[in-house]
């Protein structure tokens, strides 16, 4: 099958150009400047005509979470209608988080992801390892990571009891991670400072969602960025923290990266656009103040007052922040969210923000927030450079995989039920934004996944990814 997309704007993290983009089969093999072809006339299977929009790479999602395990339920994406949201919103690849938790094997709980993922996706797929009771089998399991193509794990300093790891296991892992090259991913909280302050809150009558953000202050991530670091400084271990939301803790960042320590950092659109106003005045006839819970994440949002989003976008300019991932952790607000409706702590954590994430991204080129190239560069080739996959996906270029999108910055996008909304979700986080662009086109290895306002993919499309070391190593 030979595909050509034709007169468009190829943008790449350094640059845009017009060209062609020649693909045979599941493969990028030539940009071609308009009317300069080495190839004469191609007779291609499928021509797409791309004039006036722009050629990016697909988006590359290093952080989501179908299915997983949390608060009583699951979250209630599949990998099956996850990763068709993800393709509707110009997503190609997602990096998902194997789950091993107090008591469990780290074999098992891969094997398990491996069982759920199979045969469901309908884009690429590639596995983290979370890590979450750090004793002497799991540190031998590490060992074994590499080889399965896993080349990044997580760490929780949040939830004791689930997934959290006291100081004295975070270093044991990273000294393990350290001698095999493994990118240490840290969830930065105080979990068990956070646990006195909710049940303190919750003893005084204070049980809505919006106290979920006054437990889980600021500080808490501050301290617990810090400490990472210092314990990442001691092994060796490069560090990446997980959805930052607090500008203290992108000052902890940032100040690590001054002094040249090889430490990293993504945000979530949540924090870029969401805050802790905007929780508390949430109100529905249905929900009455419970309507907050649909924005119950951790680590939370934060206050605008205080200018935590314009402090997210400000990191992302000066690349105090790498890159912006979705921590997509959808639960239904029936059923699910719900279960926390007298007390806030009982709440499952997380927002669905898969299909959104690159245009939530582009609306941030429209206000001047970030450049095109950065645009590009935050959802698709810093994704793929940190977590192995470069060459492969993030990129336009020969012998790179066919992943495209063709997005149109004339185009529009409303998102909410019932309009862009494929997650399944009973509602949207996102319900009523506007933005000034729209995917059109999507292929994944060559085959179109969505065009012409259909999906036209399968499910058993999506293939696993065996990733490489991260290229940030130093």
């Amino acid at each position: 099958m030979i595909t050509l997309i034709k007169g468009g704007t190829v943008v790449s993290s350094t640059g845009r150009t017009t060209a062609d983009v020649l693909v045979d089969g599941e493969k990028i093999v030539a940009l071609i400047s308009p009317g300069a072809s080495p190839f004469g006339s191609i007779d291609a299977d499928v021509t797409i005509d791309a004039t006036g929009k722009y050629v990016i790479p697909g988006g590359v999602d290093a952080h989501t979470h179908m299915q997983l395990p949390f608060g009583g339920t699951n979250a209630s994406d599949t990998f099956e209608t996850g990763t068709r949201a993800a393709a509707w919103g110009g997503t190609t690849t997602i990096i998902d988080f194997a789950v091993q938790r107090y008591g469990e094997r780290v074999q098992d709980g891969l094997a398990h992801w491996h069982e759920l993922a199979a045969g469901n996706c309908a884009i690429d797929y590639a596995f983290h390892q979370i890590i979450g009771g750090v004793d002497d089998d799991a540190l031998k399991a590490m060992d074994t990571l590499v080889d399965e193509g896993i080349t990044s794990y997580k760490l929780f300093m949040a939830y004791p009891g689930v997934f959290y790891s006291d100081d004295a296991q975070v270093l044991r892992a990273m000294q393990k991670a350290t001698d095999h090259g493994l990118l240490t991913m840290m969830h930065a909280e105080n979990g068990p400072a956070i646990d006195v302050l909710a049940a303190q809150l919750a003893e005084s009558g204070k049980t809505s969602p919006y106290y979920h953000g006054i437990a889980r202050a600021w500080q808490m991530e501050e301290e617990a960025t810090h400490r990472a670091i210092m314990l990442a400084d001691v092994t060796g271990a490069p560090l990446y923290v997980v959805h930052v939301s607090a500008k203290q803790a992108v000052e902890q960042l940032a100040a690590a990266r001054d002094r040249g320590k090889n430490v990293y950092g993504e945000t979530c659109p949540q924090y870029l656009y969401l805050s802790l106003e905007d929780q508390l005045g949430a109100r529905s006839e249905e929900w009455g103040d419970f309507e907050g819970a649909k924005w119950v994440c951790s680590t939370p949002l934060r206050s605008r007052e205080e200018g935590h989003q314009d402090a997210m976008w400000q990191a992302l300019r000066t690349n105090d922040l790498q890159m912006v991932s979705t921590d997509h952790c959808p639960f239904c607000m029936k059923e699910q969210k719900e279960l926390g409706k007298d007390d806030f702590r009982a709440i499952p954590n997380g927002i669905g923000s898969i299909e959104h994430r690159v245009d939530l991204l582009y609306q941030g080129v429209v206000t001047g927030q970030i450049t095109l190239e950065r645009w590009v560069e935050l959802i698709a080739t810093t994704p793929a450079r940190m977590f192995g996959l470069y060459g492969r996906k993030g990129v336009i270029a020969p012998g790179a995989d066919a992943d495209i999108v063709v997005y149109d910055p004339n185009g529009h996008t409303s998102i909410g039920v019932g309009k862009t909304h494929h997650m399944n979700m009973d509602h949207s986080a996102w319900e009523g934004y506007e933005i000034d662009g729209h995917v059109d086109v999507v292929l994944s290895r060559g085959s179109v996944v969505v065009a012409e306002g259909e999906f036209k993919g399968t499910t058993g499309h999506g293939s696993y990814l065996k990733r490489d070391l991260s290229q940030y190593l130093v």
